[in-house]
């Protein structure tokens, strides 16, 4: 374990963390006897009490318990767009002492299917829009949906830009084993007291499926527990004076922790929005004055590409971070010059329930991963071993931490291949590349499985796509690998333009501006143009989608 980025450790941030030893519902407790009557959330322009969140909270969990036969250790699913029922249900099904299922609303039946099979759950929370997607279920283990409709918690009037699907009246529920949330809500019922401790399992989100069918990281209230405490800790952003705003989808675990977890430990506010608005955003900044912002690089790009962003005081702003892709430095620099503010990146996964690494805020690097946090154990390894590779070479990062899953649920074998034991430590096998520079930062490189061979010259994708976001019309891009005859594979570049220059830029006028930016094997020797790339629900990039396309 290398202790080469101790000396730029956070000031204010103990080397070693001591999370509560308790369950994540004894945070809605706590905040709730403390701050009552304080606004916990605002969608669109309603403010939720954390007593009104907790009275709630209570019911549905007794009628989960009373109704729906919920028992300690059920899996629960929970498919819906960030709102205040997303939050509530959350809540409830922990209450319950049973394990939140987060799914990705933009999943559809076939997809449904695999996650209700595989987790074995009877139970599922859908919001209106996507209950026909789960409904055919019902069939095929589900036995009971309860229904939310967005619109139930628009009480106050707002001149924020509302989705039709948000706005949408509440539909009846007629269907056998289906109920309405607000008919949940109006049986009041009691919960029997909790019984969930630390070491219970808690949240079982699923991996992304890059190998096979997704995966169930089984994460329990303690290791939950860790990285909601350890953000606010570290950031110095959390506390009952932030306000943060929830754009990124709950349901990941960037979102989970950043926007509901961390808030309600530290007694704090969340501004919801369901999907991404770059005006809304900017006017929930203006309006609620928040204070720290969770944004994947995508999203970056999109808020600070808005032509009309000076029209708004975003003055509140002290923090603005995220992960899952390395900033582009062209587009940290506007955000710096525009907004005096520079992005913390960070990087986790599913399997890490977050953060294992971050940017020190009084330090940090550009496009760099940052420096291991609180009793997390990092190296980098050579592919497939686990000898650890001196500093600045490339290998796998391998991780070691009380946030780690306990395993992959009901994969023993995927599970054992997962975890590699050093030392007598159990190290998490990440699947991403890196090095470590002289002073401890860790620097994505890329995917393990993505490198591109292309006449025997390693291209990492990530590094490419950095580069091209310097050219001035660039607004998205996306490198894959392209079958050659002569080079075995070549690169290829799938670009967004920015408004304006769409038919004034040619596929050759960006590979010859590439020569003269990079080295000649990572130029992109084919050039496609797009409207857009596909996104997965988290707002990444899916480089997969467009390379299985190109292989076909």
């Amino acid at each position: 374990m290398s202790d080469l980025h101790l000396p730029f450790w956070p000031a204010h941030a103990p080397k070693h963390l001591w999370p509560p030893d308790t369950s994540l519902t004894y945070n809605v407790e706590v905040s709730a006897t403390r701050f009552p009557d304080k606004p916990f959330m605002i969608f669109y322009d309603t403010a939720i009490s954390y007593r009104r969140f907790r009275e709630e909270t209570e019911s549905i969990a007794g009628y989960l318990q009373q109704v729906c036969g919920v028992k300690k250790g059920d899996r629960v699913l929970l498919y819906m767009q960030n709102s205040p029922q997303f939050i509530t249900a959350f809540y409830a099904i922990l209450r319950a002492d049973a394990v939140v299922v987060p799914v990705n609303p933009m999943n559809l039946t076939n997809e449904l299917r695999h996650y209700v099979r595989d987790s074995g759950a009877k139970v599922a929370f859908a919001a209106q829009d996507l209950y026909p997607r789960i409904q055919p279920l019902m069939a095929e283990g589900l036995e009971k949906i309860i229904v939310a409709t967005y619109s139930d918690y628009l009480e106050a009037p707002t001149d924020l830009k509302v989705p039709e699907f948000v706005s949408a009246p509440r539909a009846s529920v007629t269907d056998p084993g289906t109920v309405a949330w607000a008919d949940v809500l109006a049986a009041a019922r009691k919960p029997a007291p909790a019984q969930a401790g630390p070491d219970d399992l808690a949240v079982m989100p699923y991996t992304s499926g890059t190998t096979g069918q997704p995966k169930g990281c089984m994460h329990t209230h303690r290791s939950v527990m860790y990285n909601t405490v350890a953000g606010g800790i570290w950031s110095q952003a959390g506390g009952q004076g932030g306000v943060g705003l929830a754009v990124l989808p709950l349901f990941h675990v960037t979102g989970m922790q950043a926007n509901m977890n961390g808030v309600i430990y530290g007694g704090g506010t969340v501004v919801l929005l369901p999907r991404w608005d770059r005006d809304a955003a900017a006017a929930c900044v203006q309006r609620h004055r928040v204070t720290g912002m969770a944004f994947i690089t995508a999203m970056v790009i999109d808020f600070m590409a808005n032509p009309k962003l000076g029209e708004y005081d975003l003055s509140s702003l002290r923090s603005v971070g995220g992960g899952g892709a390395a900033m582009p430095k062209a587009v940290a620099l506007a955000l710096e010059q525009k907004l005096r503010l520079k992005y913390r990146e960070g990087y986790g996964m599913s399997e890490t329930m977050a953060a294992t690494h971050s940017n020190p805020p009084d330090r940090p690097k550009e496009q760099c991963l940052g420096i291991p946090t609180f009793d997390v154990d990092a190296r980098v390894v050579e592919p497939g071993s686990a000898l650890e590779l001196p500093q600045g070479q490339t290998g796998e990062i391998i991780v070691h931490g009380p946030q780690v899953m306990q395993g992959y649920w009901n994969q023993p074998e995927a599970t054992a291949q997962a975890f590699v034991e050093i030392e007598g430590k159990r190290f998490l096998r990440t699947g991403d590349l890196a090095y470590v520079d002289e002073e401890g930062y860790f620097f994505f490189v890329d995917r393990l499985k993505r490198m591109i061979n292309a006449a025997g010259f390693k291209v990492w994708p990530a590094e490419v796509e950095a580069m091209l976001y310097h050219h001035p019309a660039i607004q998205e891009a996306c490198i894959i690998a392209a079958q050659d005859p002569r080079r075995g594979e070549t690169v290829k570049a799938v670009i967004v333009l920015k408004p304006g220059f769409e038919g004034k830029v040619t596929g050759q006028e960006i590979t010859d501006w590439s020569h003269e930016n990079m080295a000649a094997y990572k130029v992109p020797r084919i050039v496609q143009f797009v409207q857009t790339l596909p996104k997965s629900g988290a707002g990444k990039v899916m480089w997969r989608m467009l390379q299985e396309a190109e292989r076909k």
